[in-house]
């Protein structure tokens, strides 16, 4: 200290000090006026950026304040040099923590963006935040004038000892990165792996994926399983589908009105259920002369996965009642069994409970 401390100097740091705080609740006011305005545009990558410099800027002010006060004050070089080094560090992690929480908030809303789901692939996320988090620390030690060439070596070697210790995690890690960044399965999509689980995928990670079921309980699948298993995606290329209905009428019945009248089902099932396509045209095709009827399937058409029980549904209800009120038959699959008492055959029919429908 080159002289002593006087009560101007002090006068002269507190004033610094307080335009600082007030600087940081008047950039606070603003950011947050900003925020409301930032939720009327449709880009939401503006949100991400006014939320985040909502601990920035108010940070930065303070310091500034922080810094103009000791430069008023009679501090030794050594000292100086000291506090300036601590306000620079604060500020440098400050913009770090923001940085990342804008990057990764870019990179979420990018994600929701190109799968058009509310749901996000965390992994990406997760990625870029520690990236950008670890950068902003090495700054950090190097503006406090520690040496991190040696840090990076210790990292490099010790890195290989923890990569040998953590080959499953690596594996199912890298093996999320393959899934999201070859576009086969996105949040969203309705898989089915060869194993029998099911859902809508609801996040991929860096450990797991995570599916919901239709019964609401969530099946976590670690990647590399999902990575090295048969899946049918339902939801690609595109998520309207096909489904078949089988259904059987009597040999005596007149399949020309059989079509028709099925037709006029399926259209009306179409236009008036949710979940169902209005243009899809119906397709009748018979196939078998079973043992008791003709068997056809019915071809409809399905907005997504979920929709085609509710519309599976609905349709052979209708399709039950109309063919009642058109009098087409519907049998039931019989067939006679022979059986032998001494010398005497005698036929004893016997009807099957097998499902007209399925």
């Amino acid at each position: 200290m080159d002289r002593a401390l006087t009560l101007h100097d002090l006068t002269i740091a507190g004033i610094a000090v307080v335009c600082g705080v007030a600087a940081a609740l008047l950039a606070r006011a603003t950011l947050r006026w900003l925020g409301v305005r930032a939720t009327r545009t449709r880009w939401t990558g503006d949100d991400v950026i006014v939320d985040a410099a909502r601990a920035l800027v108010p940070c930065a002010a303070v310091v500034a304040g922080l810094a103009a006060a000791a430069t008023a004050l009679p501090l030794t070089p050594r000292t100086g040099r000291n506090v300036n080094l601590v306000l620079t560090a604060l500020l440098i992690l400050a913009a770090t923590v923001t940085a990342a929480r804008i990057v990764a908030g870019l990179v979420k809303s990018l994600a929701q963006s190109r799968s058009g789901v509310a749901g996000s692939a965390t992994i990406f996320v997760n990625i870029t935040r520690v990236v950008v988090l670890a950068i902003g620390f090495l700054v950090v030690l190097q503006t406090l004038g520690v040496s991190i060439a040696p840090l990076l070596t210790a990292l490099g070697v010790g890195g290989l000892a923890v990569a040998l210790a953590l080959q499953d995690t690596l594996a199912n890690l890298f093996a999320g990165v393959h899934i999201l960044a070859a576009k086969t399965v996105q949040p969203g999509d309705y898989i089915r792996l060869s194993s029998g689980e099911e859902g809508y995928v609801v996040d991929i990670n860096w450990r797991n994926t995570v599916v919901r079921n239709l019964s609401n309980n969530l099946v976590i699948i670690p990647n590399g399983k999902l990575a090295g298993t048969n899946m049918t995606n339902y939801s690609q290329p595109e998520q309207e589908l096909s489904i078949i209905v089988q259904a059987g009428v009597g040999y005596e019945s007149d399949l020309d009105h059989v079509e028709r009248v099925t037709a006029e089902v399926v259209d009306e099932v179409m236009k008036e259920i949710t979940g169902a396509l209005p243009d899809h045209e119906a397709a009748i095709r018979f196939h078998t002369f079973g043992d008791s009827r003709i068997g056809f399937s019915v071809i409809l058409g399905v907005g997504e996965f979920s929709d085609q029980y509710r519309i599976k549904h609905e349709f052979i209800k209708r399709l039950h009642r109309r063919y009642r009120a058109e009098g087409i038959p519907v049998p039931a699959p019989t067939r006679t069994v022979t059986v032998r008492q001494g010398e005497l055959p005698v036929a004893i029919p016997h009807q099957r409970t097998d499902h007209e429908f399925t």
